[in-house]
């Protein structure tokens, strides 16, 4: 049995300085070598871990074959995205999770594999799009991130008239304004989305459901059904002290001012603090995000401050391990209790506490437990918050007959996304509250199957 297939990557020193991507991906052999090592199981366990049912078997197959075109048409038969998800799909707890290979070796590298035959086919300008078939159906996206995405592309495929509403100025949603371009291209984005212009799917931007118009007028507006795919946008702030300080950033304002307003740039018109010091409250992807944006800043020292261990930190192990190789800190086992602010109303430290972990608490983690007199203060002159986001209430507090939940979410009253409001569909982040980007994707393709159901289309 042959060793994985390691992923080459751009050395520490030099990627922490630019934005260019850290993965280099696989070459031809590379793809071709990992793609061997797939046994092609009878009944293969990693389509049931993948939340879109890519045939992964499937795939792989044609890739043995060196047919990518024919092995980017079995992917994109279930994903819109494969080149995004290639790059920020949490594999190894999904569909390599349930790898027979990884009983007793490693599992097939599935992620890069996909990333490998998207890249392939889009650096070649390879058309994949086919004409379909239209009926008389049109429905409306709400938001251009995953999950708007995939129901778009889904619906589009069956022949529906698609009309995505994105509030900002550019599309994409989390994709653009939430994940780096080091982890992330902005261009790899722009050609799926290219690829669904190419298939029909129509988009408007700066069009803020709740306020350009309502669910409601929409509706009236000859639309037969709505997915709302909106995503979780509004951040979350520990209530302590000094937390309006100059210098403290949410993650989503951070990383939307540097990745979709390019304040990295010395012309740029959105101002943000380069700190030479740089603090991030979290342990999540967007916190691993974060302080490796504040790397390339120019801060001298990057930390994360986490108040559980390395074991319940939620980012991806790829993420950290990157994190770690360019030189940020880990403070774990730690819990931020006061921003320290200067005489001029800048942020100077953040005092700090020791914890231990306790019992485990709702989520399966165990909780941090402080320990008495242990406080200490980190020097920092840039604070970033990334805890968690909510779903922003504007389209809730619009729409009438609308069902929400904790948190702002809006209700599905089942697991396609329908909501209590009739032609009425939801799901990703909107829905569950900030969760991973394949797992909005799942949600956008159940809801648009939902509404072929509805419509009497499928």
């Amino acid at each position: 049995m042959t060793n994985r297939t390691k992923i080459s990557c751009r050395d520490a020193s030099i990627r922490k300085k630019d934005f260019d991507e850290v993965s280099l991906g696989f070459s031809l052999e590379e793809a071709k070598s990992e793609a061997s090592r797939c046994i092609e199981c009878r009944n293969p366990k990693c389509v049931t871990g993948c939340p879109v049912g890519i045939n992964i078997p499937e795939f792989i197959r044609q890739i043995k074959k060196g047919e990518f075109i024919d092995s980017l048409h079995v992917i994109k038969k279930t994903n819109a995205l494969p080149a995004v998800c290639g790059r920020v799909c949490p594999q190894e707890i999904q569909c390599e999770a349930k790898c027979i290979l990884g009983i007793k070796s490693e599992p097939v590298a599935i992620g890069a594999l996909e990333r490998f035959v998207a890249d392939w086919n889009r650096e070649r300008s390879i058309p994949n799009h086919p004409i379909f078939a239209k009926n008389d159906k049109k429905v409306a996206i709400i938001g251009s991130g995953p999950a708007g995405l995939s129901a778009a592309g889904y619906l589009a495929k069956h022949g529906v008239e698609v009309v995505v509403f994105e509030a900002l100025h550019e599309l994409g949603g989390v994709l653009i304004y939430g994940i780096p371009e080091f982890r992330l291209p902005k261009a790899v984005v722009q050609s799926e989305i290219d690829e669904l212009k190419q298939i029909g799917v129509k988009f408007e931007t700066n069009f803020v459901v709740g306020k350009t118009a309502t669910i409601d007028e929409i509706l009236e507006d000859g639309f037969d059904a709505v997915f709302i795919g909106s995503g979780a946008g509004l951040p979350k702030f520990p209530d302590i002290k000094g937390i309006n300080a100059n210098g403290v950033y949410s993650s989503n304002e951070y990383l939307t001012r540097v990745n979709l307003m390019h304040a990295w740039k010395e012309n740029s018109k959105t101002p943000i603090i380069r700190g030479k010091k740089a603090v991030v409250m979290g342990g999540g992807n967007v916190a691993m995000d974060a302080v490796r944006v504040a790397l390339r800043l120019g801060a001298d020292e990057a930390h994360i401050v986490y108040r559980r261990s390395f074991d319940e930190m939620p980012a991806r192990i790829e993420e950290v391990h990157h994190a770690q190789e360019e030189g940020v800190i880990f403070d774990i086992l730690c819990d931020p209790k006061e921003i320290i602010v200067g005489d001029d109303g800048f942020v100077t430290g953040v005092k700090c506490i020791r914890c231990k972990l306790g019992e485990p608490d709702a989520s399966g983690r165990r909780s941090p437990v402080e320990i008495p007199n242990s406080e200490f203060v980190i020097d920092c002159d840039v604070f970033i918050v990334a805890i968690g986001t909510s779903p922003n209430p504007i389209i809730a507090k619009t729409t009438e007959n609308l069902e929400t939940g904790r948190g702002g979410t809006i209700t599905a009253i089942d697991k396609s996304g329908r909501t209590s409001k009739p032609k009425v569909y939801a799901g990703g982040d909107i829905v569950t509250g900030a969760a991973t980007v394949i797992l909005a994707m799942g949600a956008g393709k159940e809801a648009a199957k939902a509404i072929l159901e509805d419509l009497g289309l499928e």
